[in-house]
């Protein structure tokens, strides 16, 4: 962890390199990705099972690729009825707020008569892929494929890789809560190139969405265009705005929340107060041998921490801006003022009660969000990745003649005679 303080001279250029620190993964996957592609592009389930094989150690046949419905009855059928309960609630919330989000078609005559308008239209069908290595996210199934369902999509596919064979219960559960169309036991680059191509028993898609490893987002990467994506995930991380009105180690917990998602995760703290930054470092060297995830939070921590003194939050909102991070947490007496002032964060969480693991489970909001300073230019998911735009135009003869002419003169200008012909034929020309 390091320690900064605004008023300090070395602050700017300590400050620049905290904002370019490389936390992504320096693993070079993009040519074996693409042979992967190509493979199940040329061989479709055969290649796709061949690599099940190899990477997750299960050996399937093209009708297992499948889970079958009955193995879907038989994890529901499982689950404790208070978990039940409790994804169920999530489920019911996550849904509410985006079909809040839900736009409505445009339609608007102009004074020249020409009406024109934009309708919207949900995707046929859409990939998601489900993360099976350090950890199982039924979250983010519910995240991901409910928003689609909420967009009015037809078909949602689901690949979640089960290394040795083992399937997550609750991951199952999630997905037939959140209406998922078809689950597969496939993971990796392979999972994508089946999602983005298509096999024999695997139809093609039209966007894929969900985080994965580096070989997950290189092939997500190497197949757009193809195929709409969401984005390329990278490593997650959090800004806590926290004053002296805080109970240190709930601050502490904030911070190693994020930490203990991967080694490669970032936690930052900003505060006003010396004394406090002093009270939560130690909070966190204290709560770290408590955790499971000790490990993985303490090298989060170690490499990737900091601690940021200002000496006010006008100063803060400026370094805010410039992290522009996936979650932002407003501890603070009077959140909402300094949260007027933010331009760039991916998601904002404001008062001392609402913490961002709040919105990783049951707020409602979506939480995939941009990563790695994205948030400059990025959103997070919602149900308009799920849809497309298109737009419009009626004119009749007289609407022509107002517009027209101002049409062919700019074709004209541009050397594009047929244009220009193609309007003048209908004036009259």
């Amino acid at each position: 962890m390091i320690r900064l303080s605004i008023s300090d001279p070395g602050f700017e250029p300590q400050f620049v390199a905290l904002l370019s620190q490389a936390r992504e993964t320096t693993e070079t996957v993009d040519r074996v990705v693409a042979g992967i592609l190509a493979d199940v592009r040329a061989r479709g389930d055969a290649a796709v099972i061949d690599y099940t094989a190899r990477f997750d150690r299960m050996v399937l046949t093209a009708d297992r690729l499948l889970v079958s419905s009955a193995e879907v009855d038989a994890a529901v059928a499982g689950i404790p009825a208070e978990l039940a309960a409790a994804l169920d609630l999530a489920a019911t919330r996550i849904e509410a707020f985006h079909r809040a989000q839900l736009p409505a078609d445009l339609r608007m005559t102009d004074a020249a008569g020409v009406t024109m308008g934009m309708r919207w239209t949900a995707l046929d069908a859409v990939g998601l892929y489900v993360p099976g290595g350090k950890a199982a996210y039924p979250s983010s199934v519910l995240m991901n494929a409910i928003p689609a369902r909420a967009a009015g999509v037809a078909r949602i596919a689901m690949c979640v890789p089960t290394p040795d064979g083992v399937l997550n219960p609750l991951v199952l559960a999630a997905a037939r809560r959140a209406g998922v169309s078809e689950i597969y036991r496939i993971g990796g680059a392979q999972a994508v190139a089946a999602l983005a191509y298509g096999t024999a028993s695997i139809a093609a898609v039209d966007r894929i969405v969900g985080p994965g490893n580096a070989y997950v987002a290189e092939a997500k990467r190497q197949v757009f265009g193809r195929v709409g994506i969401d984005n390329i995930a990278g490593p997650s991380e959090v800004v806590v705005l926290a004053d002296r009105s805080n109970d240190p180690r709930r601050i502490a917990v904030d911070l190693l929340a994020q930490a203990e998602h991967d080694e490669a995760a970032q936690s930052i703290l900003i505060t006003d107060d010396a004394g406090f930054a002093d009270a939560v470092a130690a909070a966190v060297t204290a709560e770290l041998p408590t955790l499971p995830r000790s490990a993985i939070a303490g090298a989060s921590w170690d490499a990737h921490g900091a601690v940021i003194v200002v000496e006010n939050w006008d100063q803060a909102v400026g370094l805010v801006d410039r992290l522009a991070p996936e979650h932002l947490q407003l501890m603070l007496r009077d959140p909402e003022a300094v949260f007027a002032r933010v331009r760039h964060a991916g998601a904002v969480f404001l008062g001392a009660f609402c913490p961002e693991a709040v919105g990783d489970y049951v707020a409602g909001p979506n939480h995939v969000l941009p990563t790695g300073r994205t948030a400059r230019f990025a959103s997070g998911l919602s149900v308009f990745d799920f849809l497309k735009r298109t737009t419009f135009v009626s004119a009749s003869e007289a609407a022509l003649a107002v517009i027209g002419p101002a049409g062919v003169a700019l074709a004209e200008a541009e050397g594009l005679q047929a244009h220009a012909r193609s309007i003048a034929l209908r004036l009259g020309g």
